[in-house]
């Protein structure tokens, strides 16, 4: 196992710093930047994924979005997604200009709300050749609305004070970003002994800025699919989030697709089982050498 190479760029003005994992070799390589879950940082799920990439022979890149890790910007634990599909749009371009890269080869992979992200930030991208995503969680915010409406709007109400809070006074309002009970971002079991347990990192904080939730709420993934232009990859199974959403989404893609079923216990297990990541790994491999 290689150990990545630490690369930082500026977005907005702000330090991001990523892992880029390199193949054996001299390149340029075809290259992938990889986008990960909310609250997630690069030493866990994203960079899973891209490490085996790089074993493929692709030059994989995974950042602390901002706000996040040893990343920059303020507050901290802020899950806004305008920032976050900003940073992934700066990481193709700084992909597109190292040397060891070959620019007109990019593509992205997604794993969960980061197929979300990935989708909506990079569908459509002149330099990004093909786009995968591993069990991503296809939020379909009209139906979530639908669904409670007066629970959805308070959440939202919530992270506006909150907001609101922050900006006349500097505190930020925190939450557990996993917990099994009590207000946090994610409650389920499968996730608490993820980022709380195996992936647990120094690098990440299990913490979660409640003001994330006025925008983080209203982020839709659906409206994503007909932007979609080029190749698209979808791995998805049962037990992952939402197969429904995930159905909805594949349905609503007009670009060449193809998809590939995963068989999982849940959610998690897709991060970091070897006997899912390695077959992933090497489906996606091959779906990128064949579009990029």
């Amino acid at each position: 196992m290689t150990t990545p190479e630490r690369i930082v760029f500026s977005v907005e003005g702000v330090k991001v710093v990523g892992d880029l994992h390199l193949p054996e070799g001299n390149g340029p390589f075809p290259s992938v930047v990889v986008a990960g879950p909310m609250t997630s940082v690069k030493e866990q799920v994203t960079g899973t994924y891209a490490r085996a990439l790089a074993a493929h022979g692709f030059a994989a890149l995974a950042i602390d979005h901002r706000h996040y890790g040893e990343s920059g910007g303020e507050p901290r634990q802020w899950e806004y997604y305008p920032h976050k599909l900003a940073d992934l749009v700066e990481a193709v371009a700084w992909l597109k200009a190292d040397a060891r890269v070959n620019a007109n080869r990019i593509g992205a992979v997604g794993i969960c709300l980061g197929a979300g992200y990935a989708l909506q930030a990079l569908a459509g991208h002149p330099d990004v050749n093909a786009i995968a995503a591993v069990a991503g969680y296809y939020r379909d915010v009209p139906a979530m609305q639908a669904a409670d409406p007066e629970g959805f709007a308070a959440r939202v109400a919530q992270g506006k004070a909150a907001r609101e809070h922050y900006e006349k006074t500097g505190e930020v309002e925190l939450i557990p970003a996993v917990a099994l009970e009590g207000d946090a971002a994610m409650l389920l079991q499968s996730t608490y002994d993820y980022y709380a347990g195996r992936a647990k990192h120094p690098n990440y904080r299990n913490e979660f800025a409640v003001m994330s939730r006025e925008a983080f709420l209203q982020f839709d993934v659906q409206s994503a699919a007909p932007k979609v232009k080029q190749p698209f990859l979808m791995l998805h199974g049962p037990n992952a989030l939402n197969p429904l959403w995930a159905e909805k989404f594949f349905d609503n893609v007009q670009a060449p697709k193809d998809r590939a079923f995963l068989t999982s216990k849940g959610q998690t297990d897709i991060y970091d089982d070897p006997k899912i990541v390695g077959p992933a790994s090497a489906h996606i491999a091959q779906f990128l050498e064949e579009n990029l």
